[in-house]
């Protein structure tokens, strides 16, 4: 009797147990590690597709003009500061004039007082004309002799002579005269086109060498970026295609252009392509000169072919492809890709057909050995 309860107790014991491990087993197999990953299908569509392009750029203006004296002398006054539009025409300041202006009423004085020798010239020369034909009607009535009307005529050509000396004197102060003041012009600093002060490199009382900035003028509706590009994705990329600039300081907001020229020359160490991206309206407000902004470009549709979600692409063992169920098992296809668009759908070039079942999200990695679940939405997957 006390072997029967013995064995009856190992029994509900072995019972128990038994009853245990298949609760364990059943919640590894439904929730635990050995759970099927949960996955949503996809199928291969058919479309064609515009590539988009990403890039970063720097803001730059496309006409800049450097402001400086045309010789070396001292910076006078400055009416403008950074930040300031301006006019065309528009006097931004002025170098020191020095001794100049006492040299330009110097010129004036050389300038009457040979304008005064000339006219006496003239008057002369006048007289000389009247005297050698007065004697040579004289010569003409046998009222006088040759030798006289030789030496009239002689003293005419003498005033004639001074006449011109007269008038290149003249000439030469206007020159000299003209001369200074160009060089007093030169020392006003005048904004050659309308636009914005962008740099004030010197101040009144400071010493510059001819040829050095004092003032830069950007035009503001010049702006555009210097973008660059990843050469390996660059194909297709040309003048007048429709782009987008984010710019740091707008906080994400995009901002309309185009693609305005591509640079002839790449940088070879950084293996980009350069290119120019120009807003289709100026921004406002303006954004600084340098700031960093994000382009994307959107290339000319390519011919319709298969095309997946990026999310179903994998790397596995350093290939691409996706994995696809066949009769229940996963299998991994390797594929060749193509274009990418904005909207995250990649062409593909070889390895699948329209209309073929794919893996689009899962949710843990995925092997061959893998036991799936097919769902309708993981959840913190992207639809």
């Amino acid at each position: 009797m006390k072997l029967f309860r013995l064995k009856g107790r190992a029994l509900v014991l072995v019972g128990m147990v038994l009853a245990l491990l298949a609760v364990f087993v059943f919640v590894a197999l439904r929730s635990g590690p050995l759970a099927p990953i949960a996955v949503t299908l996809g199928t291969v569509e058919e479309r064609a597709i515009s590539a988009g392009l990403f890039g970063l750029g720097t803001v730059e203006p496309r006409f800049t003009y450097r402001i400086g004296p045309t010789s070396a002398g001292r910076v006078n006054r400055l009416l403008v500061d950074v930040g300031d539009r301006v006019t065309a025409g528009q006097l931004l300041g002025e170098m020191d004039p020095v001794d100049l202006d006492e040299r330009i009423r110097s010129q004036e004085a050389i300038l009457t007082r040979s304008r005064a020798s000339l006219d006496e010239a003239q008057t002369r020369e006048q007289l000389a004309i009247a005297e050698a034909r007065r004697y040579e009607q004289l010569l003409a009535a046998r009222s006088t002799s040759e030798e006289i009307v030789a030496a009239r005529q002689e003293a005419r050509q003498r005033a004639g002579a001074t006449v011109s000396g007269a008038q290149a004197e003249v000439a030469r102060a206007q020159a000299d005269r003209n001369a200074i003041s160009t060089q007093r012009q030169n020392l006003r600093l005048i904004a050659p086109v309308a636009g914005m002060v962008s740099a004030r490199d010197a101040e009144p009382g400071t010493t510059v060498i001819g040829g050095q900035m004092v003032l830069e003028i950007i035009d503001p509706s010049s702006l555009w970026l210097n973008a660059r590009f990843d050469q390996g994705h660059a194909a297709g990329l040309q003048p007048g295609l429709p782009a987008t600039v984010v710019l740091r300081s707008h906080q994400g907001a995009s901002v309309a252009g185009r693609v305005e020229r591509v640079e002839p020359r790449a940088d070879p160490v950084t293996e980009e392509i350069l290119a120019k991206i120009s807003f289709a309206a100026t921004p406002d407000p303006l954004p600084p000169i340098g700031e960093l902004g994000e382009v994307n470009v959107v290339l000319a549709a390519k011919r319709a072919g298969p095309v997946v979600p990026n999310a179903a692409i994998h790397r596995l063992n350093g290939v691409l492809g996706v994995w696809q169920i066949f009769d229940g098992d996963l299998r991994f296809t390797p594929v060749i890709l193509g274009a990418t668009n904005a909207d995250g759908y990649v062409q593909v070039v070889e390895g699948l057909a329209t209309g073929d079942r794919i893996v689009v999200y899962s949710a843990s990695l995925l092997d061959a050995r893998s036991r799936i679940k097919v769902v309708d939405q993981i959840p913190g997957a992207v639809p």
